[in-house]
């Protein structure tokens, strides 16, 4: 199933109306389409983050290198999608394949503990793991517009670590216990139990929703300002780098709103549902309709939200896995070679694939008019919200001879 707190809910054997009434409805046809959209999901994620063969882009698309803490936090969203919908398809094909198991979570069952236990062990695994990915979703935003306003970098991710791990597993845990409680077999009655579960599994989701546009809108406006006083004149150059900035955000939000949004929906129709005395009352029957089609419509984004969120970061990085670690080293030790070999020349592919530590190196003996107002090197700064389009550059500087502008590709 996909990540929505109904799942947990469920395991309880004296659970609501509502909630019985859409994961009931068609089960097996469900759990089809949710091993479906997470297979998917799972094995295109995976393809878009194993490294590719050189060549496999057209010339002047290989990305610059980001910042450590910025990839990074790339990175751990896409492992924790990964985990998420790796959770997804483990559960959907256990109820797929043992529907017993599923119809053994019932008050008039209480000697068999284990359908109980798996219900709450992989509805927490998924719940888990996706609740971490909003939460690096947040810390991405936040990483951003820290880089471009002050300074963020490696010391940083520790600090994310324990912000978005401890969070996730408090949050997981104490609304799972709240709605437990006094235990799984006996979980209490009502609406009120269950609130704080909700509130719990839905506070970093809205959080994201709304705080990170707030954020990267901000973060766009302080790169413009900083792309303007890099030579105090705002170029073309500038002006499409700083669209391609507005245009990443813009993805990345866009796969979220989509994927998670009709969660939001869905729990309020639920809700509506769950006030009402008789659900399957005539008066309700769009209200139940339009449930069900949300319900679906979950179990299809939800799961899809991990590849989604790798297009939006990276692109289509294309099917030409490089498997030969040795050739990757060879990369790395070319990226480094070429890159002090080509310090006064203008070579997209050299240019692009420039390690990120000469990448800093260079940045470091640039002129004090390409500094940020914090003393940070402006390219530094910008280079975070790199998406790997090189046919955007950008003028990072004097080369060391104090003649030609060095460009990198964008």
């Amino acid at each position: 199933m996909m990540a929505s707190p109904r799942l947990e809910t469920f395991c309880c054997p004296n659970r609501d109306a509502s909630t019985e009434f859409v994961i009931t409805f068609q089960p097996l046809f469900f759990s089809a389409i949710c091993i479906g959209s997470a297979g998917l999901s799972l094995v295109f994620s995976i393809l878009q983050l194993l490294p590719k063969r050189r060549g496999y882009r057209r010339l002047g698309q290989y990305p610059l290198p980001k910042p450590a803490s910025s990839s990074r936090i790339l990175f751990i969203i896409s492992i924790c999608d990964i985990l998420g919908c790796t959770g997804i398809i483990v559960r959907s094909s256990i109820w797929l394949g043992l529907p017993n198991l599923v119809s053994g979570i019932n008050v008039a069952n209480n000697s068999d503990v284990w359908p109980e236990v798996f219900c709450v062990g992989s509805a927490m695994w998924i719940q888990l793991f996706f609740s971490a990915s909003f939460w690096w979703t947040f810390c991405y935003a936040v990483d951003v517009f820290l880089v471009v306003k002050r300074s963020a970098g490696i010391s940083t991710i520790i600090l994310y670590h324990m912000i978005t791990w401890g969070l996730a597993v408090l949050l997981c845990v104490e609304g799972v216990a709240m709605l437990y409680y006094p235990s799984i077999s006996s979980c209490e009655n009502g609406l009120q139990h269950a609130i704080p579960h909700y509130i719990t599994t839905y506070a970093p989701l809205l959080l994201v929703l709304i705080v990170n546009p707030t954020l990267f809108a901000r973060t766009v406006s302080a790169v413009t300002s900083l792309l303007k006083g890099r030579q105090g004149i705002y170029t073309e150059n500038e002006r499409r780098l700083g669209t391609e900035i507005k245009i990443r955000f813009f993805k990345i939000m866009l796969v979220f709103f989509i994927c998670w949004l009709p969660n939001i929906i869905n729990e309020s129709l639920l809700f509506y549902l769950e006030m009402q005395t008789d659900i399957k009352a005539g008066d309700l029957k769009n209200i139940r309709n339009a449930a069900l089609i949300t319900w679906f419509i979950m179990g299809i984004l939800n799961p899809m939200s991990g590849f989604l969120n790798t297009l939006a970061f990276h692109g289509w990085t294309g099917f030409k896995v490089d498997c030969s670690l040795q050739r990757r080293r060879e990369l790395a030790w070319d990226s480094a070679s070429t890159s002090a070999a080509n310090v006064g020349g203008y070579n997209p592919i050299v240019g692009s694939t420039l390690l990120y530590q000469s990448h800093v190196q260079e940045a470091k003996n640039m002129t004090g008019k390409n500094m940020t107002g914090n003393g940070q090197p402006a390219s530094d700064a910008i280079s975070v919200l790199s998406e790997g389009k090189g046919h955007v550059w950008l003028q990072s500087g004097e080369n060391g001879n104090g003649n030609s502008p060095v460009y990198q590709g964008w």
